[in-house]
């Protein structure tokens, strides 16, 4: 039964492009939606994504290509979305087509800006989905190295283990190791904070900042998540698995990771908008920063990396000034 399962991928950039690829890895033919129609006929034509991880090549008889959201979510038993989370309620806002049973993974690590929820919630919230039927996929991966097929790790998330396990036999390969978690909240929370600490890192390494800091910035960072996500969703985990501390480290220091890149434009005297601008890819870390701030604002937890990062994205505030007072809260 389980092989006649469809899976259809919500997105069009280089994450979404990863997962196409994992999937065919497994599966006969795989649903991809993505909005650009130049980059769809495109891919026809000449089989790879002219603007996402370009050397991936498709076999375009495995895929399942369209531009209308619809299509791809009536085809498929398992949606994967993976589109930025600003722009994931214009996504939505298109749908007709009904997601009454369907099983709706996010590979999104962001916060809905409209609803100041992160990607499950809003699906279970909004759209009545069940959390059985809602599921997280995340790192520690970037899209670069898989596409590079560099051995890989992801955590498999959902409060159903069939399903978390359904999802990572298709994401498995020589390449790809999956892990199964039931730590649905935790991780998709730890995927979001991560991205945040990741600016941070950047910040500091445009300021100046050595290695030395770095470590003690990681290290502290690991340990405000730890306190943010247990006041949102307390339950037995281990912080230092691979998707939270592991997520955390290759955000924060890989050269592929777009939030520190942001970050580092930051420290190094970049205005917000002209970061984002020059980058041309969405950093989550932007809007997750303004979020996670407002959502510990009504709380006591002790998060003095996220406050830094948002006074300086949102407030204007001397990257150089907010820093310093930063390492005097560190230990």
């Amino acid at each position: 039964m389980n092989k006649e399962l469809k899976f259809a991928v919500i997105g069009g950039g280089s994450w979404a492009t990863a997962i196409v690829k994992m999937l065919t890895e497994n599966v006969q033919e795989v649903g991809w939606y993505m909005r650009s129609v130049y980059a769809l006929e495109h891919i026809k034509r000449q089989q790879h994504n002219p603007s996402y991880l370009s050397s991936v090549e498709f076999n375009v008889d495995q895929l399942r290509l369209t531009s209308d959201i619809n299509e791809a979510v009536a085809y498929a038993d398992y949606l994967v979305f993976a589109i930025p989370s600003a722009f994931l309620k214009e996504e939505l806002d298109k749908l007709t087509a009904s997601l009454e049973g369907k099983v709706v993974f996010s590979a999104i690590k962001g916060i809905i800006p409209e609803t100041g929820l992160i990607v499950g919630e809003h699906f279970h919230d909004v759209y009545k989905i069940p959390f059985d039927h809602i599921g997280v996929i995340t790192g520690p991966c970037h899209a670069e190295e898989v596409a590079l097929e560099r051995l890989s790790y992801l955590t498999i998330a959902s409060n159903d283990e069939e399903k978390a396990h359904i999802m990572a036999t298709r994401l498995s390969s020589e390449y790809i190791k999956c892990k199964v978690s039931d730590d649905i909240i935790g991780t998709e929370y730890a995927a979001v904070l991560k991205n945040i600490y990741a600016v941070a890192a950047g910040i500091a390494h445009g300021l100046g900042y050595g290695d030395n800091f770095q470590s003690v910035l990681m290290s502290n960072a690991i340990r405000e998540m730890k306190r943010f996500i247990k006041k949102v969703h307390k339950m037995k985990r281990n912080i230092n698995d691979s998707a939270y501390l592991g997520d955390l480290l290759v955000t924060g220091y890989s050269i592929f990771s777009r939030n520190r890149m942001f970050g580092n434009m930051i420290g190094k005297g970049y205005t917000v908008k002209s970061a984002q601008m020059e980058m041309n890819m969405v950093a989550e870390g932007y809007y997750a920063a303004k979020t996670a701030y407002e959502l510990d604002a009504t709380s006591t937890t002790r998060t003095p990396i996220i406050d830094a990062v948002h006074d300086i994205l949102y407030e204007d505030k001397n990257p150089k000034k907010v820093f310093k007072k930063l390492a005097d809260k560190l230990d």
